[in-house]
């Protein structure tokens, strides 16, 4: 089907024309449909909330609490996060490039998601140190202040990290939002939907057009 086409009654001769056609084009505002997941508020989301997960873990990283193999990981897909965050909010004025790119960014932010959300739990496991080494301590003060110490840095480091999870969840879902929206734009999952137009004449007009074709 091309992007118009004409359906008449049947039964009326092709010279006269029709009291109703039917024409089908393509809906020319659809990108407006990108709006209507607030794309402004869930990119700033997913910048917010990534620049967090970076200076979170930057933070313990430069302390010496961190793991640098999976830190600097977290850390650089965190930052497509925010890259994917920054697209969606610059895609409001409903350019097709820039469309395209922000669905591309929210499937890149999705796996970074994923594989943040999996290094997470790895570092929530990790997060016991042990504190069982402070009962060999010697001298009963000295034992008493380390494992207390080390307690409390263990329920640090296992708060942190299962928010972490928590945040890497919802930015996941922010992630697969954007990324149907932009899809629904762009129409790459299928042909771009098309729109009925009806088109009804009134008798004195179909008459006139009649005389003018018999003319």
């Amino acid at each position: 089907m091309s992007d118009e086409e004409v359906v008449v009654e049947e039964g009326i001769p092709s010279s006269q024309n029709p009291l109703v056609s039917v024409t089908f084009q393509r809906d020319s505002r659809r990108k407006e449909k990108y709006l209507e997941a607030e794309p402004k508020a869930l990119g700033i989301t997913q910048i917010g909330l990534g620049l967090y997960k970076i200076i979170g873990v930057g933070v313990l990283l430069a302390k010496g609490q961190g793991e640098p193999s999976l830190d600097i990981t977290l850390i650089v897909l965190s930052l497509l996060v925010v890259i994917a965050g920054y697209v969606a909010v610059s895609a409001q004025n409903l350019h097709l490039p820039k469309l395209r790119a922000c669905l591309g960014m929210q499937i890149v932010s999705c796996v970074a998601c994923i594989v943040n959300m999996i290094f997470t739990l790895v570092k929530l496991g990790n997060s016991v140190h042990g504190c069982w080494v402070y009962t060999y301590d010697s001298g009963e003060n000295n034992k008493s202040k380390y494992a207390e110490m080390c307690h409390q840095l263990e329920k640090m480091h296992a708060h942190f990290f299962a928010g972490g999870v928590l945040i890497q969840a919802a930015l996941l879902a922010i992630s697969v939002t954007l990324a149907a929206y932009c899809c629904k734009v762009v129409n790459c999952c299928g042909p771009a939907p098309k729109m009925p137009m009806i088109t009804v004449q009134t008798p004195q007009r179909a008459e006139t057009n009649q005389l003018n074709v018999q003319d």
